[in-house]
């Protein structure tokens, strides 16, 4: 390491000690992409502040670069798996949940859950080897952290903080369905105002809307309880040495940090232990190239207009580019457009190719117009920020339910990529910059994410080391835990109440007949006397 870097560290350690003396060990159990990028801003942080932060990630992985100059530590454990056979498998997920019919949800929803199934047979590979690797977890024991910060929708966070006896807390955007928070956090979402993740519905549902909801609902119930959790089970219960389940560990977290909030998702019911800290990574625009800034001065009056479709997708088919292009060639806008395959024949020349853009500081331009986005939760919360309306192209995971609730709150248009024709990008081009009711409904909801009492990176960076100060936050977590499903229903005491009038109207019958008996019998005796 570098004495830049050593001076660094030591100055953060002497910040902590003259502070508040707080500062803790936090061991990190990351995801790999956008997930990544999201929890380093905290990682980040809680560095600044004086904590010491080591980062686990596997030889297999793809984003995370340990080699990197960074004030965080990296421990990197051998797998038998490679890098490509990693990236290989997330991107044919990605390319068959892309392709697929987003009009037809159910039929071709069978593939991709054998893809994440296999996905999920390589985490727990990994995972497997990580708690089988004695070097490792010995040193791990002997590092004494004070928490295991992870992502839950990456299993195996939980059952390092298991093993080593220490609290962990989540750091999540959501999960297919929302099936995660439901069942392991208990999350309450009534599904007649909380829309499913895949069914793009919002939070007011027609009677049919609301039937199309409970069916998602049950089906990712179900779906959990049988997506390869039974491996997990036995995984975690033999490592344990006791009977559990993968949704009971992962229920124990003491907090859930969940990257989103109310300009972005609809209202919920909420628990005191989920803290909802979305666009915590927004940041003020920082000034662009040269070159770039040039490019974008040169647009005049009539601003620019940008387009990615993020870090997982970098290029579309030629038909598509050449829809695409010829949709932005007949604005008057300048257009800057991420893109990594070849030339479209159409492109005009108010647009400039791009193998990467610094996104956040073209939506912070005060000359930006639009965003053309595939819906990812980064890009979204960075638009909102700078109040940037946007032209909706989901392609797979959330993205769609994204736009959904973009949509419904006016501030963005949904086309279809693979089906939307040159006219159609175009009319929601055109309606998206021209049309001012976009922009004033995504000034309102950045107004929202900038009035808040605390930050969200402040408010997360805030409970990760209250739970370190007080080792857990138990007074936080609800009883709802401590129940099966039929007590947190109330279905014995509705059925020992059930039980209670039905007896009670069994022996008021039973009390009448006899009296009505009684009474007959008199009658009769009287008669014959």
């Amino acid at each position: 390491m570098s004495v830049k870097w050593l001076s660094f560290l030591l100055l953060l350690q002497l910040t902590c000690y003259f502070s508040s003396g707080s500062c803790g060990k936090v061991l990190v159990w990351p995801m790999e992409y956008s997930p990544w990028m999201n929890m380093k801003t905290i990682l980040d942080e809680l560095v600044t502040r004086g904590n010491e932060v080591t980062v686990l990630t596997s030889s297999a992985s793809v984003v995370i670069d340990p080699q990197k100059p960074s004030a965080i530590k990296f421990e990197t454990f051998p797998v038998s798996l490679n890098e490509d056979e990693f990236d290989n498998s997330i991107s044919l997920l990605i390319t068959t949940w892309t392709n697929m019919s987003k009009n037809s949800f159910w039929p071709n929803f069978s593939p991709i859950r054998s893809l994440l199934e296999k996905y999920s047979d390589m985490l727990l590979h990994i995972c497997k080897e990580v708690v089988s690797n004695k070097k490792l977890m010995t040193k791990l024991h002997e590092s004494r952290f004070d928490i295991v910060l992870a992502d839950a929708v990456a299993p195996c966070g939980e059952l390092l903080a298991e093993i080593l006896k220490i609290p962990f807390m989540y750091s999540l955007y959501t999960s297919l369905g929302y099936s995660i928070e439901k069942l392991s956090g208990r999350f309450p979402l009534p599904p007649s105002y909380v829309p499913v993740m895949t069914s793009e519905l919002s939070d007011h549902m027609t009677f049919m809307e609301r039937v199309k909801n409970m069916i998602y609902v049950l089906y990712f119930d179900f779906w959990f309880k049988t997506f390869n959790e039974q491996k997990w089970n036995q995984f975690y219960s033999g490592v344990l040495g006791r009977p559990t389940t993968l949704s009971e560990t992962m229920g124990k977290a003491e907090i859930w940090l969940i990257r989103t909030y109310w300009d972005f998702t609809f209202p919920r019911p909420l628990l005191p232990n989920f803290e909802f800290v979305g666009g915590l990574h927004c940041k003020p625009a920082k000034p662009l190239p040269k070159e770039m800034e040039e490019f974008v001065q040169s647009s005049g009056e009539n601003g620019i207009v940008v387009f990615t479709l993020g870090s997982m997708v970098s290029k579309v088919t030629e038909e598509r580019a050449n829809i695409i292009a010829s949709a932005f060639a007949q604005i008057p806008q300048k257009v800057l457009w991420r893109y990594d395959g070849k030339k479209p024949d159409t492109l005009g020349p108010n647009t400039r190719l791009y193998k990467w853009i610094p996104q956040n500081d073209l939506l912070g331009h005060p000359k930006t117009k639009a965003f053309v986005t595939h819906g990812g939760s980064n890009g979204i919360y960075e638009a909102i920020y700078h109040g940037i309306p946007m032209v909706g192209l989901p392609l797979f995971a959330d993205q769609p339910h994204n736009i959904a609730q973009m949509k419904a709150k006016g501030a963005a248009v949904r086309l279809d990529l693979e089906t939307m024709t040159r006219v159609d990008f175009l009319a929601a081009l055109k309606e998206v910059i021209n049309n001012p009711s976009y922009k004033e409904k995504v000034m309102w909801l950045s107004t929202i994410q900038h009035d808040q009492p605390v930050k969200p990176l402040d408010r997360a960076v805030f409970w990760i080391e209250f739970v370190m100060r007080h080792k857990g936050a138990k007074h936080l977590r609800p009883a709802v835990h401590d129940l099966t499903w039929f007590q947190y229903h109330s279905l014995d005491v509705i059925g020992f109440l059930l039980a209670c009038v039905a007896s009670a109207v069994f022996v008021i019958t039973k009390c009448c007949l006899f009296c009505y008996w009684k009474f007959a019998k008199t009658g009769e005796k009287g008669k014959t006397e």
